[in-house]
């Protein structure tokens, strides 16, 4: 499923209108009936108390018609308006007439104080204050009503996104409606997949409210949720050369850890051959708990890092190679940074940069611009704003603009690693994987990523389906040791567990998948 930009949402519904003839008040109506069928399977209609709050926009229009099906449907209905009817326009002036005949309450307030009380008395709130279009903080009066809202206590249905929350970068705005449940029209919004946006809207519906699917699967709508592609079947004469081989180039003193989850890691979610490249000091370390693991001991500086000598040696090898992954756990030795950049640029096999590698190239972005096989950058948002040139608190504020030209500039795919993690390609498409949990942000887990990927890609899908898939697998895992042990304590230790049987769950499809995926039900 797609998922829009408030831009792209404007444009489908000017198509709707002008192209296919479905007019406004049509699209109004099929959004009220697509809340309506969400209260109804929620909560119930009949009987029940709604307090229906409107604003003067499009979203206030939707309320005005979801509050006329409630009481068509015997619901108990009080409609509040924040602001001066006379400035409706268009379909929500329309149901502004209808709702006026309507034998229900309705009045307009002027200070949060007026409603405080009613909205004390609903069962149930309709939220219908601000939409998408939403561009700039929430003051006054229309803060204090949202605040009145989240203060009531009631189960809270919000019209297409909670009002205060930016429809496309999740960011609150001032101030935001704590949602029970959201149904969105049309497609998700950003803001509604994004944080801290998703966590306001509670249980997530989508309508397409009659739109065709030549709109909503439009090629020019670029972001969408990350639904993994179909893992090639296991060969059942293969040998372990057939599953993939990978060389991990990873490990310094003291860091032990990140090189081997990152090689385990391939090793359990199903690749065939790890080779892993670390510090001679290190190596027999790693070995106690990665006897799978092919050893390549290198020469180490005189921090324990490696060494630019074993530059050539490297290269050699990975010409054997798959795929090669550098960066966990490397350090940040000037000597082992600069042969981090070299071997950037002069490795011809897919190449998947992570960790202190992503440090490395920071300082030459050359390097990876100038490579002809494929780049794969897995940063957390620190990282990220290295790689972009951008500040966290922009990167925050747009996070998939940014990766659209980051990975553009690149010529890379990014992982944007965090809570909803992106998949940038270098075209502007970008996937909003859903599977994970918040007990997975522990260190090597990112580790664990990488390896997965490289897995991936070692049992036979393309670079970008391998990318998106290990993003995915790696959260069911997460989802996984979250479930047997709780979020609290998860380590990646317990992620790299996991992984044969999130592979599993990759293979298998159907509704065993579909849990992880967690997306909205289209109505």
């Amino acid at each position: 499923m797609k998922i829009c930009s408030v831009e792209e949402m404007r444009e489908m519904d000017r198509r709707a209108v002008e192209h296919y003839g479905i007019i406004e008040a049509l699209l109004m109506e099929n959004a009220a009936l697509a809340t309506c069928s969400v209260i109804l399977r929620e909560f119930g209609l009949a009987g029940k108390r709604f307090s229906v709050v409107c604003g003067m926009g499009n979203n206030g229009g939707d309320g005005l018609a979801i509050a006329r099906k409630l009481h068509s449907n015997g619901g108990i209905v009080s409609v509040y308006l924040l602001g001066d009817p006379a400035r409706l326009s268009g379909a929500a002036k329309l149901n502004y007439e209808i709702a006026s005949r309507m034998p229900f309450t309705m009045e307009s307030i002027q200070s949060a104080e007026s409603v405080r009380l009613k909205l004390l008395h609903a069962d149930v709130i309709v939220d219908a204050v601000f939409g998408t279009g939403l561009a700039r903080n929430v003051e006054g009066m229309y803060r204090d009503v949202i605040d009145c809202i989240n203060a009531a206590g009631k189960l809270v249905f919000s019209v297409d996104i909670p009002s205060g929350i930016n429809g496309d970068t999740g960011q609150i705005m001032g101030a935001a409606v704590n949602a029970n449940i959201t149904t969105t029209y049309g497609l998700p919004k950003r803001g509604t997949i994004l944080y801290p946006g998703h966590e306001r809207c509670g249980s997530l519906y989508v309508s397409h409210i009659s739109f065709p699917p030549e709109l909503y699967e439009s090629e020019n709508v670029k972001v969408a949720f990350n639904d993994p592609l179909p893992l090639p079947s296991r060969d059942r004469q293969g040998h372990k050369g057939d599953f993939g081989e990978a060389l991990f180039i990873a490990g310094a003193a003291n860091y032990c850890g990140a090189p081997y989850f990152s090689a385990m890691s391939f090793l359990k979610a199903g690749g065939g051959y790890c080779r892993l490249a670390a510090p001679l000091s290190i190596s027999p370390f790693i070995a106690v708990e990665g006897s799978e693991i092919v050893f390549i001991p290198q020469t180490e500086t005189e921090t324990g890092s490696i060494s630019r000598t074993n530059r050539k040696e490297l290269l050699d090898l990975t010409e054997r190679m798959d795929m090669v992954v550098i960066g966990p756990g490397l350090s940040l030795h000037d000597e082992t940074q600069q042969l981090v950049r070299e071997l950037t640029r002069e490795i011809e096999k897919p190449l998947l940069i992570d960790g202190d590698g992503i440090t490395a190239v920071c300082d030459n972005l050359g390097a990876v611009k100038s490579r002809r096989a494929p780049t794969i950058l897995t940063p957390h948002p620190g990282e990220m704003s290295r790689l972009s040139k951008q500040t966290v608190t922009a990167l925050k504020s747009d996070p998939i603009t940014i990766i659209q030209n980051t990975a553009k500039n690149l010529n890379a795919i990014i992982v944007l690693k965090g809570a909803h993690s992106l998949v940038g390609c270098p075209d502007g498409r970008v996937y909003i994987n859903m599977s994970g949990n918040p007990g997975m942000a522990t260190a090597g887990s990112g580790d664990v990523l990488t390896g997965t990927i490289a897995a991936m890609f070692g049992l036979g899908q393309p670079v970008e389906a391998a990318v998106r898939t290990g993003v995915f697998v790696h959260g069911i895992s997460g989802d996984l040791a979250a479930e047997s042990i709780g979020e609290d304590g998860v380590t990646a230790t317990d992620i790299l567990a996991h992984l044969p049987r999130a592979v599993k769950i990759v293979r298998q499809g159907g509704d065993t998948m579909r849990r992880f995926l967690h997306t909205p039900p289209v109505l």
